[in-house]
């Protein structure tokens, strides 16, 4: 760590230190809040995801008791085949959007099976787009969680380390400052009184003069 110098120079580099971090802090501070709002937002989605997976699947549950029958061979029935994943900026940070989810059925004889298969087509294809969105909103909240943190060291970092030492920096500089100011008084006024001293010695020698 560099030994601060105390000079006049280094005074007016830690003011402008100072003013630097006071302006920078309310940034700081408002990202912090705005990623703390969309953190919070992006939980609740990821909560609402998991909440629908769960809807769809007592859906189902409900509507085909029948997928109890494990003689009916149903694997591989539907699968996901594409998605289209785009990027938005939310507070500076890029998070991961859901657009579409392309899913397709595997090809079987609508005599070889029963006609609720359809059905279960559909809620399975829903059931799996659900759990993109659930994949993507727990990324979202990984990703704004991240970011959180950051910009929390950061405004930490402002208010609680760098504005308290360059302050404190400030008043040991001018302290010092202010200490060498008096005493170089002090000389000054101890040599113009030894000054002072030399001359009566030097006249009363004269006038001692033969």
């Amino acid at each position: 760590m560099a030994r601060l110098k105390l000079s006049k120079a280094a005074l007016q580099q830690e003011h402008v230190k100072l003013k630097l971090y006071v302006k920078l802090l309310p940034s700081l501070e408002l990202k912090r809040r705005q990623l703390t709002l969309e953190l919070g937002k992006a939980r609740r989605e990821y909560a609402a995801a998991r909440a629908e997976v769960e809807r769809l699947e007592a859906r189902v549950g409900a509507e085909l008791p029948m997928l109890a029958n494990t003689e009916i061979e149903l694997r591989g029935l539907v699968k996901m085949t594409a998605f289209d994943l785009e990027r938005e900026n939310v507070v500076g940070v890029r998070l991961p959007v859901l657009k579409e989810v392309e899913c397709q059925v595997a090809e079987y004889s609508p005599l070889a099976k029963p006609v609720w298969v359809d059905a279960l087509a559909e809620r399975l294809g829903d059931a799996a787009e659900a759990r993109t969105r659930i994949q993507v909103a727990a990324e979202r909240v990984r990703i704004l969680s991240r970011a959180e943190r950051r910009i929390t060291q950061r405004v930490n970092l402002f208010e609680k380390i760098l504005i308290p030492k360059t302050r404190s920096n400030i008043e040991r500089i001018q302290i010092w400052l202010g200490d060498m100011g008096r005493a170089a008084v002090v000389q000054a006024k101890l040599a113009k009184a030894r000054q002072v001293q030399d001359w009566d010695r030097v006249e009363e020698e004269g006038a001692a003069w033969p």
